[in-house]
């Protein structure tokens, strides 16, 4: 366990969760008490004004049967009598019981810990017991008492002192302005001395949770053991998450042999295309830089996938596209230049290799950017994207891959209105 003057961090929420299991919060036994009394001074004089209408009306109920008994009245007048009586008594049960609640509630909830209940060996331990009374908790308590006292003493002093001029009249005071004053200034007394009494316990609260607080907090040690506990070892976490990306690795260096070309530019990086006919605008299969770019161009040697070297092109494709992702609409054109020189070449069986149709001209992906907020493509897996609706002037169609008269005159692949040919 780390030296109390190491632990100089404050407490995580993992640890304050625990805590509060535990019982460990901070709790002033004023706050209730107080904030109790203060509503039981209202509730009690208002149950005071109930009882004694209660007791005229039962006491009068009560002559009338003397005066004409009669059994069948005896249980309604019984019955009668203990209804209104618990009516007046109730507000005042059922007042202290929700003050109870709200008083627990407003210092951290209601929290039944069995971990409290269990004996603690140590509170035995007269050197222990010593240290708290004498420590600076027992200090407080005593400060805490000693003002107490003097507050309610003060409180009393006024209380009897605003008394004192019934007895220096020299006249008969009547009893009931006797009662009635004496009832006001108890009233007063009792309301002071709570409003006093709260202000004391929200001292106390203070206090304690400082000190729970104190005693929760953490050394930098502790944090790291909780967060490699909750989080995981970060040595561990890097390998699972070099893993992981071996394995999408994999399966983009798989997803090469289907793809119809590879842009290359032609050693730094490397793009490859998919194109399937009547589901939308070619998409990213692949895509690397450096030696991943090397990678995908033996994996399409390899795989006989033609090889297209297209600098500007390779480039903006692998800049502003995500694996799985379609090519933006303003490379639509220049990318059905590449498809419809691609499957000429297939056509007549030269696709293989490594291939210089000529570049695209910068001023077409200059103004290329990457979009944003694209919603996902359904079975499209990690980053797959949908491109915007398609227009009929954005709209990548494939028109054939062969002449209709079976000619030699190339293939063409049509971008809304405009189609082009390859040689």
């Amino acid at each position: 366990m780390a030296d109390r003057s190491q632990k100089t961090e404050k407490p995580t929420q993992k640890r304050l969760k625990q805590a509060k299991k535990d019982g460990q919060i901070a709790r002033s036994q004023d706050v209730g008490v107080w904030l109790g009394l203060l509503v039981a001074v209202y509730l009690v004089r208002y149950t005071v004004e109930s009882a004694v209408h209660l007791s005229q009306t039962l006491f009068s109920d009560v002559g009338d049967f003397v005066a004409n008994p009669d059994a069948a009245k005896l249980v309604p007048l019984l019955t009668s009598s203990m209804v209104k009586g618990g009516l007046a008594v109730a507000p005042l049960a059922f007042g202290m019981l929700v003050t109870g609640v709200v008083a627990s509630a407003a210092q951290g909830g209601v929290h039944v810990s069995a971990k409290a209940f269990k004996p603690k060996w140590d509170h035995l331990n007269p050197f222990k017991g010593l240290k708290r009374v004498f420590g600076v908790r027992g200090v407080w308590e005593v400060s805490k008492a000693l003002v107490k006292t003097a507050i309610l003493a003060l409180l009393l002093y006024r209380a009897v002192q605003s008394l004192v001029p019934l007895t220096q009249t020299g006249t008969v005071v009547p009893l009931g302005a006797v009662l009635r004053k004496t009832g006001d200034t108890l009233f007063g007394f009792a309301r002071n001395a709570a409003i006093a009494g709260l202000l004391m316990a929200a001292a106390d609260y203070a206090y304690q949770f400082k000190r729970t607080r104190g005693a929760l907090k953490m050394s930098k040690q502790e944090i790291k053991e909780e967060y490699r506990n909750s989080e995981g070892d970060p040595h561990i976490k890097s390998a699972i998450k070099s893993r992981q990306m071996a394995m999408r690795r994999s399966r983009m260096m798989a997803a090469i042999a289907g793809a119809d070309v590879v842009l290359v530019n032609p050693t730094h990086v490397a793009v490859a295309l998919k194109y399937s006919a009547g589901r939308g605008a070619p998409k990213v299969v692949a895509k690397g830089a450096g030696a991943i770019a090397a990678r995908i161009r033996a994996e399409a040697d390899k795989h006989r996938v033609p090889m297209v070297e297209d600098i500007p092109l390779a480039r903006a494709i692998y800049r502003v596209c995500e694996i799985g992702q379609e090519i933006p609409h303003e490379l639509f054109v220049a990318v059905a230049r590449i498809l419809a020189f691609v499957f000429s070449l297939r056509r007549r069986g030269s696709a293989a290799g490594l291939h210089h149709p000529g570049a695209t001209p910068q001023s077409v992906v200059a103004g290329v950017k990457k979009r944003r907020g694209r919603r996902r493509v359904a079975g499209g897996g990690r980053g797959a994207v949908a491109a915007p609706p398609p227009t009929r002037a954005r709209q990548f169609t494939q028109v054939d891959k062969r002449p209709a008269d079976g000619g030699d005159r190339g293939t063409s692949v049509r971008v809304g209105r405009r189609t082009t040919t390859s040689p």
